[in-house]
């Protein structure tokens, strides 16, 4: 029997989400920069406080270690804390709050205490949002132990993770690049359907040249693929999903069966995530490479307020072909 889904936007699948948690335990509760009145920069609790309250829906002042640092507190006694950043740039001022306490106080209380609490918010780039608001985080995080990371493309997974990040014991950072909030896709109608973390999902098969990335780089590859194979060239598209854990075994398969393989990711080429996928393949299946790894990733520049040149700092679907084209 087919499950009965319905197509939703990636912003409605996590709307929906978040409301059903809420609904589903009292010890839900959301906090952030309007995200009750305003109802979220990005609409995401949009009609929330209506629903749920103040003392759920609750609109903190302009102060990310603040908020993050209560929202730590509140996890240690046994609430389920969910942080909106803004834009996950701003996390960076909660720096010390996620990476020095939320992250190790389950290790330096030798398991004692846990910290069940969800960070989300986007990242990366969105439309002219000049330097200062377009920062890709999940890189950053994805490099601290004791914090998992997850960075969905589709609607359903958007629907699936979220709540599985709800209902995970540990802190879980939740990326979303402004880029999919409008995509749509089927979602299951099942308020106890769950993405598990550490697995990656094969979007395309293909056997000529693997394309590994996650959130809107997955369209991308998508994208890229379709239009490659117009010359023949068969891509597989593997979406990443979970950055930490990371889906090895996935990954592995598909370049063990294309023996090529390029990484696309949106942050900084330097030093960003898709540098850290490249590593574990290089390492690990060297002998069935056929050719070097490549990586596809953002310029090493501060990103520019104009829109053109914006759009030339983010890997498109030009860029991922160019780099097909190297290795084939």
């Amino acid at each position: 029997m087919i499950a009965a889904t319905t197509e939703l936007s990636f912003r409605d699948a996590l709307r929906k989400a978040l409301t059903e948690e809420l609904e589903r335990d009292d010890n839900v509760f959301v906090m952030g920069e309007d995200i009750g009145r305003y109802q979220g920069t990005f609409r995401v609790t949009e009609g929330m406080l209506t629903k749920f309250g103040e003392r759920r829906i609750i609109d903190t002042p302009i102060v990310e270690p603040g908020f993050t640092g209560i929202a730590i507190g509140a996890a240690m006694t046994g609430l389920r804390p969910i942080v909106e950043m803004m834009t996950m740039s701003f996390s960076i001022l909660a720096l010390d709050q996620i990476m020095n306490h939320a992250a190790k106080i389950h290790y330096m209380t030798g398991g004692q205490a846990t910290v069940p609490m969800v960070i989300r918010g986007p990242s990366g780039a969105a439309k002219q949002l000049s330097a200062q608001h377009s920062h890709s985080m999940e890189g950053w995080y994805a490099h601290c132990p004791g914090l998992k990371v997850v960075a969905p493309a589709t609607a359903a997974d958007a629907y699936g993770m979220f709540k599985a990040s709800v209902r995970d014991d540990n802190p879980v950072i939740f990326v979303e690049n402004p880029g999919v909030y409008t995509i749509k896709g089927q979602v299951p109608d099942d308020v106890n359907y769950l993405v598990p973390f550490g697995k990656a999902a094969i979007l395309r098969e293909g056997k000529d040249v693997s394309l590994i990335g996650y959130s809107r780089m997955t369209h991308v590859n998508l994208a890229a693929a379709e239009e490659l194979a117009k010359d023949g060239i068969d891509c597989e598209v593997v979406d990443v999903r979970s950055l930490t854990p990371l889906d090895t075994e996935t990954i592995y398969e598909s370049v063990r069966k294309t023996h090529r393989a390029v990484v696309v990711y949106e942050d900084w080429k330097n030093g960003g995530y898709g540098g850290e996928i490249a590593a574990r393949i290089g390492e690990d299946c060297f002998d069935d490479l056929d050719a070097p790894v490549v990586r596809c990733g953002g310029l090493n520049v501060p990103m520019p307020y104009a829109r053109v040149l914006e759009l030339e700092c983010i890997p498109d679907v030009k860029d991922v072909i160019e780099k097909v084209r190297k290795i084939r």
